[in-house]
């Protein structure tokens, strides 16, 4: 296959694009700088630009554009930025497939599409949308792919949570802090934390690439849900730390507001009903693989 891939550059596009490499595709990158080699195509979303020749011969895009939520306080400005980070970009590669003939697009969405206060109720892909910035955001990021949808094109939602990696993300906040003994649960540990393993992530997509029965939104998660309190536990036993600390949620509250709230101290309880359906196997089920995986102490699973 020729893959044409938008949001390389980050944590799983990386990864995405040298998992590609080793199964033998040819991968595009759409970048927005000069093109370093031949495999590269500039393009820029904010003016609709995209180099005609990138999605020539292609027979997937893959949109994983977006700015880390995660990055600073939500102020307005950067709501706004977080919206037009990935709203603009899927607004312009769904004309643009449509245009070209290219048959599959998968486009990046965030498991906080069912809200963060869904408390022990399960969700699915089924399930309907909750309410709160993220939320609208998901959806809104979703709809952007409408005119793929409606032109025939197999359009899969990722519903992503939390990837679990070694190198960058989440862990690389967390693990000095645990390493040193600060690590604790978050606010009453009950809210829970969706999580999927590097491996899981990649091994999803490519799975979505080849699978002509997968459209539509899927939940990229493990298929084992924990809480912020088993999370905590888990971690630590992956670093062999002890994890004493509570972090209360006021203190959240008042270093990271708004974030806090909607994706710290509450999370979905999400299951991936239709990649496991569709025959997908994880690598990493539990959050003890997954941890293990991520920071290199497999053998410590649990």
């Amino acid at each position: 296959m020729k893959v044409v891939i938008a949001g390389s550059s980050g944590l799983i596009g990386t990864a995405l694009v040298a998992a590609l490499h080793r199964d033998g595709h040819d991968v595009a990158r759409l970048v927005r700088r000069n093109p370093a080699g031949p495999d590269e195509f500039v393009w820029d979303p904010a003016r609709a630009h995209l180099d005609e020749q990138a999605l020539r011969g292609a027979d997937a895009v893959v949109n994983l554009c977006g700015a880390s939520i995660g990055r600073r306080r939500w102020t307005g400005s950067f709501k706004q930025e977080l919206r037009d980070s990935r709203i603009t970009p899927t607004d312009v590669l769904a004309d643009a497939v449509v245009a070209a003939g290219v048959p599959i697009l998968l486009n990046a969405s965030g498991v906080h599409y069912y809200g963060g206060d869904t408390g022990d109720r399960v969700v699915d892909e089924a399930s309907s949308s909750g309410s709160g910035f993220l939320a609208t955001l998901c959806r809104d990021w979703e709809a952007a792919t409408g005119p793929a949808i409606a032109a025939g094109v197999r359009t899969v939602l990722l519903r992503s949570a939390v990837v679990l990696s070694g190198a960058g993300g989440m862990l690389s906040i967390l693990q000095p802090l645990y390493s040193v003994g600060l690590g604790g649960r978050l606010g009453n540990g009950r809210q829970y934390t969706p999580w999927i393993s590097m491996a899981d992530e990649i091994g999803a997509i490519r799975f979505a690439l080849g699978n002509d029965s997968l459209s539509g939104p899927i939940n990229v998660v493990g298929p084992a849900p924990v809480t912020n309190a088993e999370f905590n536990r888990a971690l630590g036993r992956a670093l062999h730390r002890p994890t004493p600390l509570v972090v209360p949620a006021f203190v959240l509250h008042t270093l990271i507001g708004e974030f806090a709230q909607e994706a710290v101290l509450h999370g979905p309880r999400a299951i991936p009903t239709a990649l496991e359906e569709a025959g997908y196997h994880f690598q990493h089920p539990t959050i003890g693989a997954a941890l293990g995986a991520a920071v290199g102490r497999p053998g410590d699973a649990r």
